[in-house]
């Protein structure tokens, strides 16, 4: 069960960790198109045509505002499924770990004395290979 959590929330984490990433990567060239264009009307504010492009300048703006939401959901959206992937396989490795415990304990009900057996010779070699170090 615990490696069921542990896996869940390690994808959980690498999901949030994506799209913080991906928050940093549109804040940066958010700031650096600002930053792009404030410059340059700033070069040709005494331009005529510094009204025009002020408006294109709007409107590459709004570009990129509709660009990094779109980038954003597209994030979001494969975080989500990456999580829900991770939730399956956790899923499955759980099922798969429970069967294998039910076979061990019915092996070991059907022929406890073999099971006892195994389990001595078992630990006697952990001992004697503890032992000698």
């Amino acid at each position: 069960m615990a490696d069921r959590t542990d896996t869940a929330e390690g994808v959980k984490r690498d999901a949030k960790a994506a799209a913080r990433e991906a928050r940093e990567d549109l804040k940066e060239g958010a700031r650096k198109i600002k930053e792009d264009g404030r410059e340059t009307l700033e070069k040709l504010s005494d331009n005529a045509a510094a009204g025009r492009l002020r408006e294109r300048g709007a409107e590459f703006a709004e570009t990129a505002r509709e660009a990094g939401r779109e980038y954003a959901e597209r994030a979001r959206s494969e975080a989500e499924r990456l999580y829900e992937e991770g939730h399956r396989k956790a899923d499955e490795a759980a099922r798969y770990a429970e069967d294998r415990y039910d076979d061990l304990s019915e092996l070991v009900r059907r022929h406890p004395a073999k099971s006892l057996g195994v389990a001595a010779g078992i630990g006697f070699l952990v001992g004697l290979i503890l032992s000698r170090r």
